[in-house]
């Protein structure tokens, strides 16, 4: 699923991501200042599905937690589009080191 949260740039503006880490993982990043980053305490990595072109933290790193403000289940505009958001990640996106295990 995705999730719904403040821009870290804009606060009027939300944006849906997909999360890819949370704190204390270990992410490759893609197109990042750093290319890895230990996501800290208190944050997430997120991205969006279309690499290379979407305004993530691969442009503004780490997202506070506390941007968070809703989850996303389903697609419902533009029509053709309608479905329902399936919670996984692609396999080149997952992290290098988590400390979930």
């Amino acid at each position: 699923d995705g999730l719904s949260l403040k821009s870290p740039k804009n606060p009027e503006q939300k944006i849906i991501k997909r999360v890819i880490a949370l704190e204390g993982d270990i992410v490759k990043t893609i197109g990042y200042k750093n290319k890895y980053v230990k996501v800290p305490h208190g944050h997430m990595w997120v991205e969006g599905d279309h690499h290379g072109h979407s305004f993530d933290s691969n442009a503004f790193g780490p997202v506070s937690l506390g941007l968070l403000h809703a989850r996303a289940t389903h697609i419902l505009w533009p029509p053709r589009r309608w479905q329902k958001l399936q919670p996984m990640l692609p396999p080149e996106r997952t992290p290098l080191h988590s400390d979930q295990e």
